[in-house]
């Protein structure tokens, strides 16, 4: 069996790059091309897949859900929103949850969030409120997501941008609490400071251990709401259900998406307590798909996974096998290698290749991971992974730097 790539490029917008494999089939960890050619999956769909390709939970949860009502929108009730709705709340700690479907649907909802809080509760006059992020952020692609980004390809073209942001260096909490007193003096308060727990599309940029909780002691000292964008780093990836809890820090809002749809079906939400995302009223924020049924029921199958802890547990085991493996070639090719859990970003020597040429050469050796910001791959295989398949990942991968090298 072959496929035409030329159908894909004449018919399809060309807003992606892919490497030049043609998947048809996975099962756990691997994905198969259209000539039968096996291959490790060390990208998972940049974190929806973390339970594996056709995990019988989830596939039995659609399949059974396929047969009875896929959509019936929010104008009428469903059986299995309620059930999922409570159990994805509990899993958080918090009371409550806005379903969504991407994860930008669930940045932008949390930013109206923070913003008619602000109005709301907190009292900010009209028009004024700020949200603060951090330079390097990626939190998606639509027209107020990329009035905040600093990445040129993003905005190039795009503007005029929406208003209301300011950025600050990641992991730089002064820099944070003096933008928020700034916002303040200026009279434009700030209500919200949103940020990834772990930076994913910057290149796994793990923050110092202490700037998350001095995030949340400020957040709490100038009654700003804490926004985690756990949509890459939550729901098991980093060995915890939460980058978050890795520090021991709890945020006002958490952002979900990707695994949270187990790779079936996209499925996002902002869960918070019933202070903060009761200020919504009916009418003011939706979407027809938006806690659908069949979403509903994969994502319940999802939590119910992760209520166990084992998913969680295991990306921390496998992540200390691939960690120690990928550091072991510092200085053979790899300049620096950050991560945690089963999510590793390796800083390629760009003297010897770029990110992507070393990507099209795993990809020749069966491995498929993705680059990122030129010199840098990623490596975030499903969490259902074999220890044997990172060790022999690794592997291949000395054994391309050693070839690049020569």
């Amino acid at each position: 069996m072959s496929i035409d790539l030329r159908v894909e490029h004449d018919h399809l917008a060309h807003n992606y790059h892919p490497l030049e494999v043609v998947v048809t089939s996975g099962s756990g960890a691997w994905v198969t091309d259209v000539s039968s050619r096996r291959y490790l999956d060390c990208l998972a769909a940049y974190s929806a897949v973390n339970f594996g390709h056709g995990h019988p939970a989830l596939v039995q949860a659609a399949r059974d859900q396929l047969d009875r009502i896929t959509l019936t929108s929010r104008a009428f009730h469903n059986d299995r929103l309620g059930p999922f709705a409570e159990a994805l709340a509990a899993l958080c700690g918090k009371e409550m949850m806005l379903p969504m479907n991407t994860g930008a649907e669930a940045v932008e909802s949390a930013v109206k969030i923070a913003r008619a809080w602000g109005y709301r509760v907190k009292g900010v006059a009209p028009n004024r409120a700020t949200v603060i992020v951090a330079d390097g952020n990626f939190h998606g692609r639509t027209t107020t997501i990329i009035s905040f980004s600093a990445d040129e390809q993003a905005r190039a073209d795009f503007g005029p941008f929406t208003p209301g942001f300011v950025s600050v260096p990641y992991g730089d909490a002064a820099a944070l609490e003096s933008a928020i007193e700034r916002s303040a003096r200026e009279g434009s308060p700030v209500v919200a400071v949103l940020l990834e727990p772990i930076q994913g599309e910057a290149g796994i940029i793990v923050p110092p251990a202490d700037y998350l909780p001095a995030v949340r002691a400020i957040t709490e000292r100038h009654g700003v709401l804490f926004i985690a964008d756990e949509i890459q780093s939550g729901l098991g990836r980093t060995g915890s259900t939460f980058a978050c809890d890795l520090v021991g820090v709890t945020p006002d809002l958490y952002v979900l998406g990707k695994a949270l749809g187990g790779g079936i079906v996209p499925v996002s939400a902002v869960v918070g307590n019933r202070d903060i995302l009761g200020v919504l009223r009916p009418g003011e924020h939706g979407s027809t798909f938006g806690g659908n049924p069949l979403a509903s029921a994969v994502g319940l199958a999802v939590v119910e996974l992760l209520e166990t802890g084992q998913m969680q547990e295991r990306a921390a085991r496998l992540g200390s096998t691939l960690q120690a493996g990928l550091r072991g070639l510092i200085g053979q090719g790899v300049t620096a290698v950050r991560g945690a859990g089963l999510w590793v970003g390796v800083d390629i020597d760009p003297a010897i290749a770029t990110g992507r040429e070393v990507c099209e050469a795993l990809m020749a050796r069966g491995i498929l991971v993705k680059d990122t910001h030129g010199s840098t791959i990623r490596f975030a295989p499903p969490i259902v992974v074999e220890e044997a398949d990172l060790e022999w990942a690794v592997g291949q991968l000395s054994e391309v730097l050693q070839e690049l090298r020569h």
